[in-house]
């Protein structure tokens, strides 16, 4: 493999600026959301990707935008994390109400009428985009324009490594991350890098 694989987390929102789990729900960017995806062009003018693939919600779409982008895909696999019933709360609100002790990472989404997704079925997801991208490592560098939690898992699946372990993997607003290898061996090479121009 000789490209990298390089995951851009979309810009700011009111509701990740505030906590909120911002699954489905086609929220824009804030002010500051756009500034930080501008703030991205110079970083993106040093690439030459193989394949840009942006999934196709508004803000995500909007940061590969703003950031200078060209020749985007969108792929619904880069979607975020469907929470059901708790999109829109905060996790101190679902542990007040529902799980002292939640995670998204370690008990899922609420089950019932609006289950939302498990996940093994987000890692499911990020596997297929890693399949897709996959070929084209083979000849340069790959980004990946997507949201916090699914990018998050899928990097357990690119190190084939319990998804579970994306509850450690941190990633803010704006922020660049790269995986490889090193031996064959998967491996993040730079994690949650804030760019500025």
């Amino acid at each position: 493999m000789t490209g990298r694989l390089i995951l851009l987390r979309h810009g700011q929102t009111e509701w990740s600026r505030t906590g909120r789990h911002t699954g489905r729900t086609d929220v824009a960017l804030t002010a500051e959301g756009e500034e930080q995806a501008r703030a991205l062009r110079t970083w993106s003018s040093m690439l030459d990707p193989r394949l840009v693939l942006v999934s196709p919600l508004e803000r995500a779409r909007r940061t590969a935008e703003l950031a200078g982008l060209a020749d985007v895909v969108l792929d619904d696999n880069l979607q975020e994390w469907d929470y059901g019933g708790y999109e829109g709360l905060t996790t101190p609100q679902i542990r007040q109400t529902t799980e002292p002790g939640w995670t998204v990472f370690r008990n899922g989404v609420v089950p019932g009428d609006t289950p939302g997704e498990s996940l093994e079925q987000v890692a499911s997801r990020a596997g297929a985009v890693l399949e897709r991208v996959r070929p084209e490592l083979e000849h340069g560098d790959v980004v990946l324009v997507g949201h916090g939690h699914a990018l998050r898992v899928l990097t357990t699946v690119w190190l084939d490594v319990d998804p579970c372990m994306g509850a450690q993997l941190l990633l803010d607003p704006a922020t660049v991350s790269m995986l490889g290898s090193q031996h064959d061996v998967p491996a993040i090479a730079s994690w949650n890098v804030p760019v500025t121009d």
